[in-house]
Order: C-alpha cells, then structure tokens, then sequence
C-alpha cells in the first residue's frame, strides 16, 4: 500500500490531499487548504513547511505529487509559486518522500480525461473517483487530483513493465 501526498502549492493558499492506494483501489484519507496570511512571503512560507511537515508526521505518506510550476501572469507570481513549491517539497524530501512532479495539463487529463478541464469538472470527476459525499474545496480538490494522477502513473508503469509494486521511485 502506498499513501500519497498531494500538494497543490500556492502563495495564499496551498491545497492538499492525501490518499492510500492498493492494488489500484484509492481511498481518501483527508484533504484541505493552507490559508496563508497577508504580509511577507518568508513568513507565509514558514508556514508552507511546518503544515506540510506536519501532515507527513500525522499521515505518513510515501510519495508526494506536486503540480509543476505553469507560467503565471507575471514573473513575481511565478517567482512566489515557485517558491511555494519549494517550502512544501523540502519538508518532504527531507523525510524520505519520493517526489513526483507534474503539469497542470497532465493531472487534468488523469484525473478527467482532457487536460483542458475546468476547476468545476476536477471537482466533480474527484469527488466520484474518491466517492466523496460532497465536492471538495477548489485548491484541495486540485491536490486530490495531484494525487490520483500520480496513483495512475503509478499503477500504469506496473503494469507495463510488468513490475509487481513500485518502491522508491523504481519497478520491481
């Protein structure tokens, strides 16, 4: 069984979602937003890292799916999201977590079959996928989603190369 963190970085509000996955079953385990305070970015991402710390001592998970950095408006909010990343990855890395990354368009189409989907539709095809009563919140259903893309990768690389589990980022 594998549990993966999911992370959806942003400099006002970081999405997560973590789920367990076996034998290509997911199951949801939590999910939510940071909500970050007005003012400087050191301190907004001090408390990137010590939440996402925390979710890894309270879950545990073995992996963690991060969107990619997309180009943004502007150079500085590019610059913040990046940074963002970066506070949520390293409590990550720093514990032993296999980091995947990948891009906006990528989990989009994994999770709903076009990577041209809205936020409503990542929404929806989350909140089935992982039979949830209700949709989740934007930023913690596009974590969620993070998640489920990287448990189907996961689950596709097995079974091409005829692995029987992944372990540390490699086929076995």
């Amino acid at each position: 069984m594998a549990i993966i963190l999911g992370i959806d970085p942003g400099s006002q509000k970081t999405g997560f979602g973590v789920i367990s996955t076996l034998n290509g079953k997911n199951s949801y385990i939590t999910s939510g937003v940071i909500r970050l305070p007005k003012g400087a970015l050191p301190e907004r991402l001090r408390i990137i890292a010590e939440s996402v710390a925390e979710l890894v001592e309270l879950h545990g998970p073995t992996e963690l799916s991060v969107e990619q950095v997309f180009l943004a408006k502007s150079a500085d909010a590019a610059l913040k999201l990046g940074q963002a990343r970066g506070a949520a990855i390293v409590p990550c890395v720093t514990r032993g977590l296999e980091v995947s990354e990948y891009s906006a368009r990528q989990i989009k189409q994994s999770v709903v079959g076009t990577g041209a989907a809205d936020k409503v539709q990542v929404q929806h095809m989350v909140k089935a996928l992982l039979k949830l009563p209700g949709a989740p919140q934007e930023d913690a259903a596009d974590a969620l989603a993070a998640a489920l893309c990287h448990a189907h990768t996961r689950e596709g690389l097995v079974r091409v190369a005829g692995a029987t589990a992944i372990r540390r980022g490699r086929l076995r």
